[in-house]
């Protein structure tokens, strides 16, 4: 590393170019307090490292006769576990590759390249920046990432990455694929709620279906953003973590991780890892769905975990409703025996939690939760 470069201009550069400058210590802007770093056991957290297969949902089981039988499975997964595996999801496997191909080969550019991306402004429809939350975080995460505004893609598409040269074609292809995707696993999470009846089989059935059909064509014309992550090597990952826990804002999130483990969910009070299954994506309850479902789904705390000698990247791509939608439980999962038991939210409210506080954990959800 060059005596001239300052470790706090370097970190304000992100942790890909502390790596490539060659840093032998975690500065201490990224380490974590004792209690919060991976690892640790305390009273709350026993086995942190336990692995865990996570449940699979067959999207080709899905389509077909036995589609019953799977959304039983998926309305467990969301219940009990926030997470699923999704296997045989049709996307092909040349699209996803070459999505993580060229976001591995927008990582290795200059510098130079990359920091023409950099904003603070999170309406920006492409930033490139570091940590989870740069402006606020009182201790930073080993990430880089670059988040990309996916709707409408007319608009944002011109803001998009020039380098390198066939990011922007590999990225809306990966992009459209992965809408497609999110909408039919909308469908879906509908019927695993009983909202919706997909073969419509009453004159009735139609008319209470009418409400759920304006909500798909919500989500339809709903928020895209695609982040990619970028983990490098950490000489101490002990001390620090590539994301701190949090939950997703959105409805759901599909995630492309490769094969360096990493990703760590919250389930019966312990951390596990999640295990990579090649060609799949990890899905997510994101705190939309959590609203929407009147918590019947969770939206679960997750963190990422960094490691000293493999870069890792993931794909993630979250989808939600409209910015200017208001999120509220559906009507039909509010009874007396089960009160509304979250305030209707936007994303105004969201930006404006974010940007007063330091946004670690679920605690934007817990704020729209009502007291009874």
């Amino acid at each position: 590393m060059s005596p001239a470069m300052s470790l706090e201009s370097l970190y304000q550069k992100g942790v890909k170019n502390m790596y490539d400058n060659g840093i032998q210590h975690v500065p201490g802007k990224y380490i974590l307090p004792v209690n919060e770093r991976p690892n640790i056991i305390t009273d709350e957290t026993t086995c942190p490292d336990l692995d865990l297969e996570l449940p699979v949902i067959d999207f080709a089981e899905l389509q077909g006769p036995n589609r019953a039988k799977v959304l039983k499975s998926l309305a467990y997964a969301c219940e009990n576990y926030g997470f699923f595996q999704l296997v045989n999801h049709g996307i092909p496997e040349e699209i996803v590759s070459n999505m993580v191909n060229v976001s591995k080969r927008f990582f290795e550019m200059p510098l130079s390249e990359r920091e023409k991306y950099m904003s603070a402004d999170m309406s920006s429809p492409v930033r490139y920046g570091t940590s989870f939350n740069q402006t606020n975080d009182g201790v930073f995460s080993w990430r880089d990432f670059l988040k990309l505004v996916c709707h409408p893609l007319p608009d944002v598409l011109p803001h998009w990455p020039t380098s390198p040269s066939d990011f922007r074609q590999l990225a809306v292809c990966y992009a459209k694929e992965t809408k497609i995707l999110f909408m039919m696993l909308v469908e879906a999470i509908f019927e695993s709620l009983g909202i919706k009846d997909t073969e419509k089989k009453t004159k009735q059935s139609n008319l209470e279906d009418d409400d759920e059909d304006e909500i798909l064509k919500e989500l339809e014309n709903g928020s895209q953003l695609m982040v990619v992550n970028c983990y490098p090597p950490c000489p101490q990952p002990d001390l620090t973590l590539g994301m701190p826990p949090h939950s997703d804002y959105g409805f759901l999130t599909l995630l492309h991780q490769d094969r360096v483990k990493g990703l760590q969910i919250q389930h019966q009070n312990n951390w596990v890892t999640v295990q990579p299954v090649p060609g799949s994506f990890v899905v997510n309850v994101g705190d939309h769905l959590e609203i929407f479902s009147n918590g019947r789904y969770k939206s679960v705390l997750h963190r990422v975990l960094v490691n000293s000698k493999n870069c890792r990247i993931s794909l993630a791509s979250l989808h939600s409703f409209p910015f200017t939608s208001i999120v509220r439980p559906s009507e039909k999962l509010v009874t007396e025996a089960n009160p509304k038991i979250y305030k209707d939210t936007d994303f105004a409210s969201f930006l404006n939690y974010i940007r007063s506080c330091d946004s670690k954990k679920k605690n934007f959800l817990e704020s729209r939760r009502l007291t009874n």
